[in-house]
């Protein structure tokens, strides 16, 4: 007897027979279905074409094959690669927890744990290479590879600057490092603090030669990766705005180095080392805005020596003004909207000669004029606003003034702003009947109350004392308090000594209007006798690109809110005079809602002049359309910001590509 399974593969190759019989010839394969029947034996050729093995067998092994390349060369390197990416994020996040921690110790082990975690990176790309051929995936290969490049190179500079910076672990607030023989942690007072910075300059200076080359390497590497490639989230994380900050924090830190080492080699002069110097300081109202970075307020003589900072003593501006003889027209503005004094008198005053936005130049002028009021010899200016005031007691806290009260960075829901703010504008708004006569500008009746010198000098002398008196744990957050508040204009310097207002311009903290080899763009505000509305005004800018050969034509929509009400105090209609800063030669083909716009050229640019008035609660557009020649290939763009101003939302598109971000301070743009 047959096995039954011996005749189930029997009928089973009798039905392919049948099907070949079929196919091949068209005959009916009733006769073969018959002997099957019968239980007649077929070849086992049969059954192998009746199982579809013969058929199918170069697919299932083709199949094979191609899994097994996936898993060999696509998801084991893949797992390896996240593997390798999982222990960088977590080593990452022990080095920003020594920082956090301010432990020099902690952040020494974390690089060296991190420099191995990115060789392990490194390693597990390299069998991916491969990738970087193929359309659509390769650049990521590339991307990856570049990072890694910026990576190392990150971690090399700062095994570089740590131990040239260890000396000053105690007196920058980092722990984790012995204190210099003799001494008790955080024992330095502010001055020995500076005197030991100063002193060892000469051996950090050739340090930072080092680490800004592999900065400069860094920020040559991550600028291939081009971040509109990728999405914009995954998963619930930011991807495209990670990738951009990265960017922007690696080419920020090679500027910072790379611009700010000659600032650092004239610190000795600036603070005094060799001699005393005199400077004045220029206290500017941003909450009334003006191009420099507000309304010139009040100013002081300050004395520094050995980087000992001499009591601030203070003055109002309109003192200074009664002593001056104003003989030079004063711009059209002012003479069309501030009618006390311009209406009777139509000369400029020194209150209102930072006119132009290039503060060397306007601060320039006011120099010369002041002169003849009697202000004295000085060795350069500093020009400060609210802002850094409001950023120093945020760190400090409530503060005293002797005779004065009590200031903070507290919110006042009387103005909606920094109690020291409101304090500051009470003080400065004691208003009273003014006259003046026409022909002399002299004050006939009433008086200006000047109350503001009898609260900035004592209250930045309070400040000054209390921000250096602070201990060692808040010293790194004051330096970047101050660092952010020079990046973004809201402290500006001018010297007299040439070496060092080259240094101070390097490093973009002399509020320069640029030359530039491609596009540019400036929006300079002006309050012309509308309160401190700029408390309260929000700026927001889109501007869209296209280009056109080696032309690029702008549509520029700048919108200006007022979102508090009226108060009849802080808060008023504003009149703002606006000026758009392009290249020269730019021609204007439309422009609306500042009125009829007039072209002028000024500083090597081609200038927009418009005006307008804001109310509370209100919206105003200013839209413009421009056409800029040669702006070359590829397409880089300059927007600089406004000293004083705060920080503005920016969309610009250029093509397919866009970039939105808060300006802040100066930006450079490059578009493939």
């Amino acid at each position: 007897m047959k096995k039954q399974e011996e005749i189930i593969g029997e009928n089973l190759l009798a039905k392919e027979e049948v099907s070949q019989t079929q196919n091949s010839t068209g005959e009916n394969p009733k006769p073969v279905l018959r002997q099957l029947t019968l239980g007649k034996k077929l070849p086992t050729s049969a059954l192998a074409r009746t199982l579809g093995i013969g058929k199918n067998k170069k697919v299932w092994v083709a199949s094979g094959a191609i899994v097994l390349i996936l898993i060999l060369f696509v998801i084991l390197p893949l797992f390896g690669v996240v593997r390798a990416v999982g222990k960088l994020s977590s080593t990452v996040k022990q080095v920003q927890d020594g920082f956090r921690a301010q432990d020099l110790g902690l952040i020494k082990q974390g690089l060296t744990q991190l420099d191995g975690d990115l060789t392990g990176f490194e390693r597990s790309l390299t069998p991916l290479v491969w990738v970087r051929v193929l359309p659509w995936v390769g650049f990521y290969w590339s991307d990856s590879k570049a990072a890694t490049v910026a990576a190392r190179e990150g971690i090399e500079a700062a095994q570089i600057l740590i131990p040239a910076v260890e000396p000053y672990a105690d007196i920058l607030g980092f722990g984790g490092a012995a204190p210099p023989a003799g001494e008790a942690d955080g024992a330095k007072t502010a001055e020995e603090r500076i005197d030991f910075i100063i002193a060892s300059l000469p051996s950090v200076l050739p340090k930072i030669d080092e680490v800004k080359g592999k900065l400069i390497t860094a920020r040559d590497a991550i600028t291939t990766i081009d971040a509109s490639r990728y999405p914009t989230t995954f998963r619930g994380k930011q991807i495209r705005s990670t990738v951009l900050t990265l960017q922007t924090f690696i080419a920020d830190s090679a500027t910072l180095l790379v611009d700010g080492k000659p600032l650092l080699e004239r610190l000795p002069y600036l603070l005094g080392m060799d001699a005393e110097r005199t400077y004045l300081v220029i206290f500017q109202n941003d909450k009334e805005l003006r191009p420099t970075g507000g309304f010139m307020t009040g100013y002081s003589l300050m004395k520094v020596k050995s980087g000992k900072i001499q009591p601030v003593t203070s003055d109002d501006i309109y003192n200074l003004d009664k002593r001056y003889r104003a003989h030079i027209t004063a711009p059209k503005p002012f003479l069309e909207h501030i009618k006390q004094p311009y209406g009777a008198n139509p000369n400029w005053r020194l209150r209102d000669m930072n006119w132009s936005p290039d503060f060397k130049m306007a601060i320039s002028s006011f120099l010369e004029e002041a002169k003849t009021a009697g202000l004295k010899e000085v060795d350069g200016v500093i020009a400060v606003d609210t802002n850094i005031l409001v950023s120093l007691l945020e760190v400090t806290g409530r503060i005293g003034v002797p005779e004065q009260g009590n200031f903070s960075a507290e919110k006042d829901p009387r103005c909606d702003c920094p109690l020291v703010i409101y304090e500051l504008e009470s003080y400065a708004d004691v208003e009273k009947p003014i006259v003046w006569d026409p022909n002399t500008g002299k004050i006939v009746y009433g008086e200006i109350v000047d109350n503001r010198k009898a609260i900035l000098g004592p209250l930045v002398n309070s400040v000054i004392a209390n921000s250096l008196a602070q201990p060692k744990e808040k010293v790194p957050v004051l330096a970047q308090v101050v660092l952010s508040n020079l990046m973004d204009k809201h402290v500006l310097l001018y010297m007299f000594d040439e070496d060092t207002q080259k240094a101070i311009e390097t490093f973009n903290v002399g509020g320069r209007v640029k030359d530039t080899e491609g596009d540019y763009l400036q929006i300079v505000d002006a309050n012309i006798g509308g309160r401190k509305a700029n408390l309260y005004v929000q700026q927001e800018v889109v501007d869209k690109v296209v280009k056109k050969g080696d032309k690029v034509v702008h549509e520029l929509e700048i919108t200006y809110k007022n979102p508090q009400k009226h108060d009849g105090w802080l808060n008023s209609v504003l009149p703002n005079s606006i000026r758009v800063y392009v290249p020269k030669g730019t021609k204007l083909i439309s422009s609306s809602g500042a009125g009829d716009m007039e072209t002028s050229e000024e500083l090597g640019k081609t200038v927009f002049n418009g005006f307008f008035e804001l109310r509370p609660e209100g919206v105003v557009k200013v839209m413009l359309e421009y056409e800029v020649s040669k702006v070359g290939e590829p397409y880089t763009y300059l927007i600089q910001q406004q000293p004083g101003k705060p920080a503005s939302r920016y969309t610009i598109t250029v093509g397919k590509d866009s970039e939105e971000f808060e300006l802040k301070n100066d930006r450079h743009l490059r578009f493939h």
